[in-house]
């Protein structure tokens, strides 16, 4: 292809004049667009079936811990639950908790770079108004006064909503977004906005006006993303709640970095008014927590069914790490320890990589449409990664696309199809535990190592969990997926087989 060549579907792409400076990733973005077009016409989708009981597991997971509530624990340590109890019987109340994550955030962020604002005096306000509440016996839920923070691609009125983007309008908002104000009506504290990357895609950047947040299991690794601050701020303490986005894995990788737990709910369970979007159709609100039990506690207040039927059969897609794509052997012997904890038995889904693609498509084609002015016009002030992740909407073809949607039917079914044989699935989440951060190359080829983004194609509610540390102290991780409307069994089920993590930075 030559410069005419490229410049010619600059030109028809609408590209502004600002892509003169960059034909490298314009060519770039043309040949990925190709291929997958030519990838989509020979996506072949399997049909799902049972298989034989698998063998039991190599090494039993050690039985899970309770995490610390009582009054000697350090406040940042305490779980929902347990500062629930701890309001009621009155030792504690909510402007001491406030200040004590207050201060640790002090101390420990300028680390982990996981907020980019806190609002200080809006967060003592509530939290007085919350302690009024519980002496009066009048607490209005299980989150009232619970701090919770959230990524800075929701609107939270009186901050701005940067996307973590130097394009983006740096004045206050003015109203809060659907999932806030259902927030705030349950008595929550918002400390503030968590990092993300740009516009909740493309990875890590070190060239935009925040740094990326870091691991707090080893701050020279990756957290995670897009809700990269949200995952940091869990494990490190500084929030007992967090709410992220997730289009295509992006509450649930960095809960698999970071070891904590994540839920994406099906879709169309929590509201996404105000939330800056990036694909329309693959766009998730999502919950972490440390525990199941946090989860389960939050999810209820912010109103999801939580209703489980007793017992459940688990299909272990196990060919998702073993032939689609290959796990480490740490996290390898992690899935399988689950599936023996949960007697699974071994199910079949289409390739992984039929998922990957449709997922890549419409996220790359809706993308470059919710953000396209920006692209277009000002290309220079976005984050490298941005560009690289979005450009190739530009070029997507209408057949392409409605082949997409066709595969994406298709998928859907059998996943369907699937939970007609088992009431939940039992998946790899991240293929490899996280990598340094300051490695662009490795960043770039373990975040395609994944699982999560099939549930964003279809939409059923998905939960990572932790399933133990590397032998380097990182965190490993499962999934767990279920039926629409079927959170309630999910988080069941998964409490069975919960494995969490003591605490990073101490």
């Amino acid at each position: 292809m030559d410069d005419r060549d490229i410049a010619a579907a600059a030109h028809s792409a609408g590209l502004g004049v600002g892509w003169a400076q960059h034909p490298d990733e314009i060519a770039t973005a043309l040949g990925t667009a190709s291929e997958q077009a030519v990838a989509i016409q020979a996506l072949i989708v399997a049909t799902p079936r049972p298989r034989d009981r698998l063998p039991s597991a190599r090494k039993a997971f050690s039985a899970p811990s309770s995490l610390p509530d009582d009054r000697t624990t350090p406040l940042h340590r305490l779980s929902i639950a347990a500062i629930g109890r701890a309001f009621a019987a009155g030792w504690l109340d909510p402007p001491t908790l406030l200040a004590a994550l207050l201060d640790r955030i002090a101390e420990i962020d300028p680390q982990l770079r996981s907020f980019v604002a806190i609002d200080p005096p809006s967060a003592h306000v509530a939290a007085r108004n919350a302690a009024e509440r519980w002496s009066n016996g009048l607490a209005l839920g299980p989150l009232d006064g619970i701090p919770v923070a959230i990524k800075d691609v929701i609107d939270v009125a009186g901050l701005p909503t940067r996307c973590h983007s130097r394009v983006t309008d740096p004045a206050p908002v003015a109203d809060d977004a659907a999932i806030v104000a259902r927030l705030r009506a349950a008595g929550a504290v918002i400390l503030g906005k968590l990092a993300t990357h740009e516009f909740a895609i493309g990875g890590p950047a070190f060239d935009l006006a925040w740094p990326p947040a870091r691991n707090p299991w080893n701050i020279n690794h990756h957290p995670g993303g897009s809700s990269s601050g949200a995952g940091a701020a869990v494990a490190a303490g500084l929030t007992p709640l967090a709410i992220g986005t997730d289009t295509a894995g992006s509450v649930r990788n960095p809960a698999s970095a970071c070891g904590v737990v994540g839920l994406k709910p099906g879709r169309g369970v929590l509201p996404l008014d105000g939330v800056t979007p990036l694909a329309v159709t693959l766009d998730h609100l999502g919950l972490l927590t440390r525990s199941i039990e946090d989860m389960r506690i939050a999810a209820g207040a912010l109103g999801m069914r939580l209703d489980a039927a007793d017992g459940a059969r688990v299909g272990y897609v196990r060919h998702f790490h073993t032939r689609d794509m290959t796990a480490s052997m740490e996290i390898a012997m992690a899935l399988d320890n689950t599936a023996a904890r949960l007697g699974a038995v071994e199910a079949t889904l289409p390739p992984l990589g039929d998922f990957a693609l449709i997922n890549r498509l419409i996220l790359q084609a809706e993308g470059f449409a919710a953000h396209a002015r920006h692209l277009r016009d000002t290309p220079e002030l976005l984050s490298a990664l941005t560009r690289k992740a979005l450009l190739p909407g530009a070029f997507a073809t209408a057949e392409t696309l409605a082949a997409a949607c066709r595969a994406r039917e298709a998928l859907t079914g059998a996943v369907e199809g699937a939970l007609t044989q088992f009431d939940i699935l039992l998946t790899a989440s991240s293929m490899e535990p996280p990598c340094r951060i300051d490695d662009p190359a490795e960043i770039a080829r373990t975040y395609m190592l994944q699982a999560r983004s099939p549930f964003n194609v279809t939409g059923h509610p998905a939960l990572t969990m932790p399933a133990g540390r590397s032998a380097v102290g990182l965190p490993l991780s499962v999934q767990l997926v279920a039926r629409m409307g079927e959170e309630g069994r999910l988080l069941a089920v998964a409490q069975r087989c919960e494995h969490p993590l003591d605490f990073a930075l101490q």
